[in-house]
């Protein structure tokens, strides 16, 4: 399975953990079914986006780097957003965000095929 892909399947399945971490607090009970698809996509998005990084660059320390900074990225662009009575929730959406983040940096270095070499090319 190549580095992107894995990055994608991964990062779904992070997300929709991430979303759920949403049911700690009982205020958001209502809107748990919008909060795992949108943390869905998100690890969808930062699963490809570090999926192509660790495709190019074969580098654990970097792959942790941007897997961390773009986990706090689309975590931050969640938090940003205030809601009803503009609250923002910046540590409970970036701190799983980040972790989400640094897993898929760790598992796109480690596993998955990198591109081989072609002969005579």
């Amino acid at each position: 399975m190549s580095k992107p892909l894995i990055g994608i399947l991964l990062g779904a399945g992070l997300g929709v953990l991430d979303g759920l971490t949403a049911l700690f607090y009982p205020e958001t009970q209502p809107l748990i079914v919008g909060i795992v698809i949108g943390s869905t996509i998100k690890g969808l998005i930062a699963g490809l986006l570090i999926g192509f990084f660790s495709f190019k660059v074969r580098s654990v320390p970097w792959g942790l780097a941007i897997g961390l900074l773009v986990g706090l990225a689309l975590a931050y662009m969640v938090a940003a957003f205030p809601d009803e009575q503009g609250r923002h929730y910046y540590l409970e959406i970036m701190i799983p965000g980040s972790l989400v983040g640094l897993i898929l940096g760790y598992a796109t270095q480690k596993y998955g095929k990198q591109r081989r070499a072609v002969a005579g090319a």
